[in-house]
């Protein structure tokens, strides 16, 4: 009986047979990982490989908005909850009263862009402290000192994993944009 792997690994199908009859296995199938040096048993196998899948049902993500942030300035969510997971699209330095930016510098950029993100994080039932990932994008790179000592005063230690990137430009000509993962 051929088995096959997530196609989107593009992992070729294997036999259960050869599976099972492996001394050691280590293998990761998305959804889990197994390590272990023991044969498996036939009997143990579909109990092994159980997992949930990940819904592609629309009614399994729910648009987050809220009023105290800026609106999307496109087709797109300010945040979507899904998979016990709140993913926050980019923010940026928008006063969300008058749509403009709160000032020309990145401080006062940066400083409203976390404060934004702190009203979509509380609308999707998330804070500060939940977050595991953001991504920034910084118009000039030479203000990634300065755009730290702000961004310390919001993430407490754990500081969320993130990255960092200069990009050609963004919307509005915005000098920061941040965007964001939490667990909810």
């Amino acid at each position: 009986m051929a088995w096959s792997i997530v196609k989107s690994l593009h992992a070729p199908p294997m036999s259960v047979a050869a599976f099972c009859n492996r001394s050691q296995l280590s293998a990761g199938l998305g959804c889990i990982s197994v390590a272990t040096t023991t044969t498996l048993r036939r009997s143990s196998f579909p109990n092994l490989f159980s997992c949930s899948a990940i819904s592609t049902d629309s009614r399994a993500k729910e648009a987050v908005q809220t009023e105290k942030a800026p609106a999307a300035l496109g087709p797109y969510s300010q945040a979507i909850k899904a998979n016990n997971l709140l993913f926050v699209s980019g923010v940026l330095g928008l006063v969300p009263e008058t749509g403009k930016f709160v000032s020309d510098n990145v401080e006062d950029q940066t400083e409203q862009v976390l404060k934004n993100m702190g009203e979509i994080l509380k609308a999707g039932g998330a804070s500060y402290s939940s977050v595991v990932k953001t991504t920034i994008m910084l118009a000039d790179l030479k203000d990634f000192k300065k755009v730290n000592e702000i961004y310390a005063k919001y993430f407490s230690s754990p500081a969320p994993a993130r990255s960092t990137y200069q990009v050609a430009a963004l919307p509005l000509d915005a000098k920061i944009e941040i965007e964001c993962i939490a667990a909810l």
